[in-house]
Parts: C-alpha cells; structure tokens; sequence
C-alpha cells in the first residue's frame, strides 16, 4: 500500500503512522501511548517493533514521523508510558525496569524474588505506583502446558487459584500487597485521575462472573460496578473514561442478543447505556479526550458477536440511548487474530489502530474528518 489512501468504501483517508517497513503494533486499547510536547520535544506515540527475535518499543515523533528505539533487552512485556515522567515501564521476565523515552537512561525498580511472581500492568495518575496481579506456581504450571486461550480459559477460571493485587514504588521499588482472593483478578488498571483507586476483573467466562470492580489500594474492600441481572448477560472490555468519573464496558444483555455499550458512574453508581446493531459490535471500544465520540474495531464472522457484516473501524456519536455510526475503514483484509485496538489521536482528529491487511502488523491512523 503507499503511505496514504483514500478508503473507495468510506471516503476517508488513511495514512501508515510508522514509515517504511517494519513489523509494528500498537498498544492495547486501554492503555496510553501518548507522551505530550514539552519546549524541547515534539508529541510522541510509543509502540512495539519486532527486532530480530524480539519486540522492542519505539517513539515515533507524530509531527516529524521520526522513530527511536528506547528498549533493547529479550522479553520485553509491558504497555506502561509515564507521561510526565516521559519514561516507559515495561518487564523482562523477573525483573522490571523504567527507560527514559528520549534519554534512553535505564534503571532497574524490581526483581520479583522466585516465592513471587507477578507482573506490572498499570501506572497511577500521580505516577507513584505500579500494580498489578501476583500469581500462583499451579496457575502458571496450567498456562505452561495449556498455552492457547481456548484451551487455558476456562481451566484457569474454574481452578479457582490465589492471586493477588500488588503495587510496587516507581522510585524505591518497594511493594506492597493490597488484595487477595482465589479468583482470576485480572485487566488492572490505574484510574486516569485518582491515584488511590484501582479498577480490576473477575476474568472467566463473562456469562458466569461479575467482573466489574474497584478498590481503594488504602483501604482494601473491593467495590462491584456492574451486577449481572439476566442469565447470560455479560459485562467485559472494560476501561475509565479521561475524566475518570465512568467506566464504560461492552454490555450484552443476553450475550450476543442484544449490543449496547454501557457506562458506570463511580460515584452514584447510574448507568449509561447506549445500544447499537451486531454489525457494530466491537472487539474494543475507546472514548475521545472530550468525551463527546466513541470508537469501535468490529469484528469477525467468528467473533461473539457472529456479525455478517463487522469488519469495520467505526466512528460512534451518542444520540439518545443508541449509537450513530459512522464506517471509517473497511477491515475486511484484516485477521481478527490481532485485534484492532482504536486509539483517538491526541489532537482528537485521527483514529490509530493496527491491521495486518498488508501481510504483516502495522500501525496506521484514519482521519475522521472526511477530505
């Protein structure tokens, strides 16, 4: 493909956001790849290239396109960019480390000892603190010979194993556990703005959990969002608006009957539902920075969903209680075995995804604005 075109189904342009070739992926969609401009330093997106045997992250410069590789260690694991540190904070195998993202400087925070192994997935608003889930020798013995998601899922799930939240100092790697159960508490995240709360999941299969909560990491009683109401409702993909006020989630009521998009207020506990057709059903969904757009990856024939008709990057406007939809990209070249992951630029103007449509992972931006 050339570096830009003109979608012939949409109308609207895409452009490759990394130049020349490269097998390169973007974050997962709730995590931030954005670093802002300072007086010295243009607005950077942070991302993974694979090098020789190894995934490695990057900068690109979004004014200039210019890239930097910032890592260069074996099994680096982590989407974790600290934005005003202007730091990322990633894993390789046992230990964690911090590298500046334009000075390359690299300091070791944390060797999980071999009693203790976890690892890092979210940075609090203050960036203070890592978190994340420890794990258990028998979970990981089950993972190990069971690596394919259809066939670990449901025996993690109902093995009922001990995990639990940990935190860990950005400057003293000092941890701290918060919270332990034996279920699959997993997709942690850092609320956006408060740096005390943490949201985390019941993981298993959605008809079966409610998945939904938060925890104050001071006081240590986790707090259910959503409660299931039907039998086969789910609740999953979930993700704190910019605000932090709400966390929005794919809501199924019954799943794979009914598509809505709901939304939690953390304070009162109201919910917003905004409902829309199973071709538009998404894998992922995202907000933009002023909260006034939506945007969805779609998804597969063999997706939960079973659309006929969803691959399609999707522009969604709030009117009511339902979506109005916009198709921004046709996906119908891309392997849903590598998900999407919409991303609104910082400028509000662009949505970034990744698609293998041309044989192999790349990052590319749609202007939602059409030419």
């Amino acid at each position: 493909m050339p570096e830009q075109w003109i979608d012939k189904d949409t109308g609207h342009l895409i452009k490759k956001v990394i130049p020349g070739k490269g097998e390169n992926r973007s974050f997962y969609f709730h995590n931030n790849p954005f670093v802002p401009a300072t007086e010295n330093e243009n607005e950077k997106m942070i991302f993974y290239r694979k090098v020789r045997h190894w995934k490695q992250l990057f900068s690109v410069d979004l004014k200039t396109a210019e890239i930097e590789q910032i890592t260069n260690k074996k099994r680096v694991s982590g989407e974790i960019v600290a934005k005003k540190r202007r730091e990322v904070f990633y894993q390789c195998g046992d230990s964690v480390f911090a590298t500046g993202i334009e000075n390359h400087k690299t300091r070791l925070i944390y060797i999980f000892p071999d009693t203790m192994r976890g690892s890092i997935t979210t940075l609090n608003a203050n960036e203070t603190l890592l978190a994340g889930a420890l794990d258990s020798p028998e979970e990981r013995e089950l993972f190990k010979k069971h690596p394919a998601k259809h066939d670990f899922f449901n025996l993690i799930y109902e093995a009922k194993l001990r995990r639990t939240l940990f935190t860990l100092s950005v400057e003293s790697g000092e941890p701290d556990t918060i919270y332990s159960e034996n279920a699959w508490l997993n997709h942690i995240q850092f609320s956006p703005t408060d740096p005390q709360t943490l949201m985390f999941c019941h993981e298993g299969p959605w008809h079966k959990v409610n998945r939904i909560w938060t925890i104050n990491i001071n006081k240590g009683t986790p707090k259910l969002m959503h409660k299931r109401t039907m039998d086969m409702e789910i609740a999953g993909h979930e993700f704190f608006s910019p605000d932090g006020k709400t966390i929005w989630f794919d809501l199924q009521k019954p799943r794979g009957k009914i598509f809505s998009l709901g939304g939690v207020n953390l304070l009162t506990g109201a919910e917003t539902v905004y409902q829309h057709t199973r071709n538009e059903w998404s894998v992922h969904y995202t907000i933009s920075t002023d909260q006034k757009l939506f945007a969805g990856d779609g998804g597969a024939r063999k997706s939960v969903a079973n659309a006929p008709d969803g691959k399609w990057i999707y522009l969604f406007t709030p009117d009511g209680d339902k979506f109005k939809s916009e198709k921004l990209v046709n996906m119908i070249h891309h392997d849903y075995g590598l998900e999407p992951n919409v991303h609104f630029s910082p400028n509000g103007k662009w949505i970034i995804f990744r698609a293998n449509f041309e044989g192999h992972s790349d990052i590319y931006a749609v202007k939602i604005e059409k030419q």
